[in-house]
């Protein structure tokens, strides 16, 4: 008797598990990711801006990034993909599990004054609950120079373009919002939002430019914590 009780109790919770496995099948496909609805709005975005910069409409450029975020991008979620940390091993971006700080920079972009010091002053008070990551286009050596100038809190991974893995979805990361761009992710890597870096601050002084950064910074990381303890409850 207790031999067939145990018996069914273990097909009964089998029975359970595969239901559950199913019902997450389900949710995993109905996510949408970031590849997928950046390629199925890139063109129309990316006619409609080259116009607006035609036409030296600063706002109508503003304000078509804006569209495709809230309307886009917003709440799918980052592709998983491998690329390089400088040390060269190979990571997989899921291997975060805190809500992410995610920076794509470039070896062309070139930082204010001030901002590189605002942003360690915010990784310092907040890494214990953020991940701090930025994603960078270039050589190997430019690499190193800017990261000689960030916290050691900050991890800065390496698009190696020669690399075939991802290769579709770093393309789109590349080439369709430009940089530097700042993406705040759920711990499960759901986009929050996307914003650009402060522009036109290359005549500020440090302070001015610290201050202006650190403002900027603040917000996003504010936005990140709250959003990402709505998700709990």
């Amino acid at each position: 008797m207790i031999s067939t009780r145990i018996f069914k109790t273990t097909i009964l919770a089998l029975f359970f598990l595969s239901g559950t496995d199913h019902l997450m099948g389900q949710i995993e496909q109905h996510k949408t990711y970031f590849s997928e609805v950046i390629g199925q709005n890139i063109r129309k975005y990316r006619y409609e801006s080259r116009r607006a910069i035609k036409d030296r409409d600063d706002e109508r450029l503003q304000f078509l990034f804006d569209s495709l975020v809230d309307h886009v991008v917003t709440d799918s979620y980052l592709d998983n993909f491998k690329v390089r940390k400088f040390s060269g091993r190979r990571i997989a971006l899921d291997r975060f599990e805190k809500p992410m700080y995610l920076i794509t920079y470039a070896d062309w972009c070139t930082p204010g004054v001030g901002e590189l010091p605002a942003l360690n002053d915010i990784v310092d008070k907040n890494h214990s609950e953020i991940d701090f990551v930025i994603l960078f286009w270039g050589p190997r050596r430019a690499v190193r120079k800017i990261k000689q100038r960030l916290h050691r809190k900050i991890t800065v991974l390496f698009v190696n373009e020669k690399e075939n893995d991802h290769s579709f979805i770093i393309r789109r990361m590349k080439h369709s919002l430009g940089f530097p761009t700042t993406f705040l992710l759920s711990d499960d890597q759901r986009i929050i939002d996307v914003s650009r870096m402060l522009s036109h601050h290359y005549d500020l002084d440090y302070s001015a430019s610290y201050n202006k950064h650190f403002q900027q910074f603040t917000q996003r990381v504010s936005h990140l914590k709250t959003q990402a303890a709505l998700s709990l409850n």
